[in-house]
Order: C-alpha cells, then structure tokens, then sequence
C-alpha cells in the first residue's frame, strides 16, 4: 500500500472542493473522487447534479459509491503524512538567537520557516502544515519568517498594511484610502514592490559598476605604487652611486688637500729652517766681531789699536733681513680644492644624466649561435658566453666566426637608437661593441672601423683600448664591472660607457654607417681558467 502511495502525488489525495486529504471518499459515476460530504453539500445546494471536475450533468442524484482501495490508500496517505510531519519535527532546531522563533510552540520554540500576514504569527515546519493544507489558510499570504508582525497591521485600523499611497510614499490598510486617503494615488503592495525592486536591481548595478570601477582604481593604484617602488628603488640606486662617487671625490679631494697642505708646510719650516740657520750663522760672525772690538777697545796699546781699528770699525758683510718672512702658504687653498669638487661632481651629474639618456635606448639583446666560433659556450637564454677547452664540431655556415672566438647578437639597428649592457666582471681579458653585416667572419680579423668593427677590448688584465686605426690607450680611473654600449645610427656615434661609475669611457664619432649593425662579443681565450667568467648580457635597469 506504502508503494502504491508513493507513485501518486501528494495533489491526488486532495478534493478539489475543499482542497484537503480526503475524507471518507466516494466515487461518481463518471469516475471523480470527493469527499462524501463534500459532494452531498455541493449537490444540495444547486438545482443540478453537476461533477465539480468534468461538469457532467446527471439527470438524477448519483448514487455514491465508496472507493474502498482508494480510501486504504488515502488512510495510508495520512498515516505517514503524520509520521512524516513528526519526524520532520523532531529534526527542526531550536531558534537561535537572531532567528525568528515559532509562536505556536509551546515548550522549545523552534525555527520559524513562514509568517503569515493575516494570522500575524510565525510557524515551524509543523505547525505551518495546516497552511499548507486547509483549504480557508492556504489563501493567507505567507512570507519568510520576520519578527514584529504588529508592524505590518496598520495602526489606525488594525488591518494588514496592503495598499502603498504614492502621494506620501506610506504603505496603508484597505480602509486607509476610502477614510484617511480619498483623493490618493494607491498601488497594491505588490505592484510597487516591483517597481522598487526593478529601482534597486538598477541601484544593484549602479552600485556593483562603482564597486567594480573602485576595484579598478585600487589595481591602478597598487599598480602605481609598484611602479614608484621601482622607481624608488633606480632612484636609491643612482642616488648611492652619484654619493658613493661624491663621497669618494670628496675623500679623493680631502686627502690631496691635505698633502697639498703638509707638503707647503714642510716647505715652509723647512724655508724657516734656512733662515734660522743663515741666521744663527751672522749672529755667530757678529758675536767673534763683537768680542774683537771689545778686546781692541781695551787695549793699552796706542800703535795696535789704530792699526786693527779700520778693519774692526764696520760691521762684517750681513744679509738685509728686512722684507724676508715666512708667511703660511695656504691662500685660497681650500677655495681652490672646493671649487674642484664642485666641478668633479657637476660633470658626475652630467654623465649620470647621459647615462639615463641613452638607457631609454636599451634592447633585448640575445647571442646568434649560427655565429658562434665553435671554441665558445653559450647559455641556453642566450645571454652568457664563455670560452670552453674544447671546439665543437659545428656547421660552417657564411655567418659563423671560423678562427676567432667571437659571437654577434641576433638583434641588428639600421637606423635610430640602441643600447645594451654586458657584464665583464672577473675577466683579464675581453672585446665589445659592434659590427656591420658584411664584416669577413672567416681567418684572421683586424678590429677597426675601415673592417667594420667598432669595439674596445681589456688585455692584459689591467690595459684598456679602443681599438681605433691607431688603437687609442684609455686610462680608467677604475676598472668598469658593467660596461654599455650605445649606438646613434644617424649620427654616427658608437659610445662605451662604465655603467657603475655612470662614466663615458671613449666614444666613436662621425662613423659612416651604409649597413645593418651588429652587437659584438669576444670572451676572448680561457687563459687556463684565468679568463673563465662569461660575458653577461644584463637587463637595463632603465629610469623614468
């Protein structure tokens, strides 16, 4: 019987009359069930026995019958019903605090699931069945639980708030437009509750458009303050290097100041030294004159007093002392070494600032391998090259260095502007700059601009040259770990520049250039493991 019920809908066991579970159910002859009274209180009040569902006319009162299968299986219908409604019961929680409490509970109220408007309670599962239900409740209006139901009977008349007056924008009773509201405007509830809604569904996206444009804003925003970090972060970096570089000029400058003053001064004491002993000297002749004339003049003898006396009369030949001092030799000494600071760390300024000109110019430049001399390693990014011990066996295509150990980028300029930065660090020896297209990369290789090449070199560890026809020795205050390489194609400039010490170390003018240009690389030889730290093409760290 259970399974029989389970195929049927819980619609099936409720009569269309009274919109309940059957009671004592009977049969018409054209095969609808009703309840018994049901049916008998339709009939008696109509001059026609009409069936409620199919509306056929019986031209005598229908004899009724009892359905007795059917009446097992709505008696089944209601017996687990209940059991169902009282299991159901038994799983619902208590209130809790902030939920909306069942009011027809009498010992733990539970949690409502409805309030009604017109009961003007709140129900639990259980006690909303009759709602659910009976015919008379199901019409009431149910809504998800709220507390404070009384706020929704109108004051005045105590009756459920149903209409809303647009002239005062108030929700009111039935009885609020004929007696406090004659002249209003009145919508039901339901009608400017879909108006309103539609005025927050566009409120809704109003609002979630400024969200989403604040959220924008906050990205721009940390956007921006990762940008200033970066730039913060060049900034602090120039700025250590610009002071580094003051703080040693100003050191540099202290220390030849200094000897510049012990130097004038040992020169004057040691001025003064020969004055005193010039000095001491006369005094010393001065003092045997003295002491013979003081004898003379003693003497009792007539004839050797007036013989002696010509020659002891005048005093013995001195130096006119005069106009001689030792003054301190230190006038302007100190104004001239300030102003040589000054001027140290203006053209330090300009270079930096010439620097972060030609920075703007940077490129991404990776190493060609099908240039590659076969003696040289390159990293698999492209950015590092080393000369190994052993020569690979490799193609010997057009552009490949043959017997050279050199190596071109795979980035060419033809025109404009460009900029890159190697590493150099650790090495005794290397070659940079670049090179045209058509450069012989097979044999022997002479480096100066008449071949097509442009470049510098260390060797020897400690001896820099650029190596111009003939090849210029350039003296470096420093040896650059960082050196970059700019090219003005139209203006015909190739420039080197000491990256750290932010400083031109020798610039190539009026080049002609007719061709492609070529970043240019030599590691140059291993030197037994004394050369072996690669060239590193480094990431420019450009400035705003």
């Amino acid at each position: 019987m259970s399974a029989a019920s389970c195929l049927l809908s819980e619609d099936q066991f409720l009569c269309c009359i009274c919109l309940d579970v059957f009671t004592d159910p009977v049969t018409t002859p054209c095969g609808h069930n009703f309840c018994k009274s049901c049916i008998n209180q339709h009939w008696n009040s109509n001059d026609q026995y009409l069936c409620p569902m199919c509306k056929e006319t019986f031209y005598t009162r229908p004899k009724l019958h009892i359905n007795t299968l059917f009446s097992e299986v709505v008696s089944q219908f209601r017996q687990e019903a209940q059991q169902k409604a009282s299991s159901s019961s038994s799983e619902q929680q208590a209130a809790k605090p902030g939920e909306v409490p069942c009011d027809d509970c009498s010992g733990t109220k539970l949690k409502a699931l409805k309030s009604c408007l017109v009961c003007l309670t709140s129900y639990c599962e259980t006690h909303l069945e009759p709602h659910l239900t009976k015919s008379g409740l199901k019409r009431h209006q149910l809504i998800n639980p709220v507390e404070n139901l009384e706020d929704r009977m109108c004051m005045k008349h105590d009756k459920p708030l149903e209409l809303f007056c647009k002239t005062d924008q108030t929700c009111v009773c039935m009885l609020c437009p004929v007696l406090d509201h004659k002249t209003h405007e009145f919508v039901p509830l339901k009608e400017e509750y879909e108006g309103k809604k539609a005025e927050l569904g566009k409120t809704e996206a109003e609002i979630q458009e400024m969200i989403q444009k604040r959220r924008l804003k906050i990205q721009e925003i940390k956007h921006s303050v990762d940008l200033s970090k970066e730039a913060a972060d060049r900034e602090k970096a120039d700025g250590i290097q610009v002071f580094t570089a003051l703080m040693q000029s100003v050191e540099r400058s202290l220390n030849e100041l200094i000897d510049t003053i012990e130097e004038k001064q040992r020169t004057t004491e040691k001025q003064a030294e020969d004055f005193i002993k010039e000095l001491e000297q006369e005094i010393s002749e001065l003092k045997k004159r003295s002491s013979e004339v003081e004898k003379l003049s003693h003497s009792e003898d007539h004839l050797h007093l007036l013989q002696n006396f010509p020659s002891l009369k005048a005093a013995p030949p001195t130096k006119d002392w005069t106009e001689v001092s030792v003054r301190p030799p230190y006038e302007e000494t100190l104004v001239r070494a300030v102003a040589q600071l000054e001027e140290t760390l203006s053209e330090q300024m300009e270079n930096l600032l010439e620097l972060k000109r030609v920075q703007q110019y940077a490129v991404d430049v990776t190493l060609d391998p099908d240039t590659a001399n076969p003696w040289l390693i390159l990293s698999d990014d492209g950015k590092q090259v080393n000369c190994g011990d052993v020569e690979k066996t490799l193609p010997d295509n057009p552009e490949r260095f043959s017997d050279c150990g050199n190596v071109l980028g795979k980035q060419s300029l033809s025109s404009g502007r460009f900029y890159f930065e190697v590493q150099v660090k650790e090495k005794t020896e290397w070659e940079l700059g670049v090179a045209r297209e058509s450069i012989d990369r097979k044999g022997d290789i002479t480096l100066i601009p008449e071949e097509g090449y442009w470049t510098i070199w260390l060797t020897n560890g400690n001896e820099y040259e650029a190596l111009d026809d003939p090849p210029v020795n350039l003296s470096l205050e420093s040896q650059p770990q960082k050196v970059g390489v700019f090219v003005d194609y139209e203006e015909g400039l190739v420039s080197f520049y000491d990256v750290d010490a932010a400083a031109l170390i020798y610039s190539f003018t009026d080049c002609s250039f007719t061709e492609k240009l070529y970043p240019y690389f030599s590691p140059c030889s291993n030197d037994g493991g004394r050369n072996s730290a690669p060239l590193i093409i480094c990431p420019v760290n450009q400035t705003e």
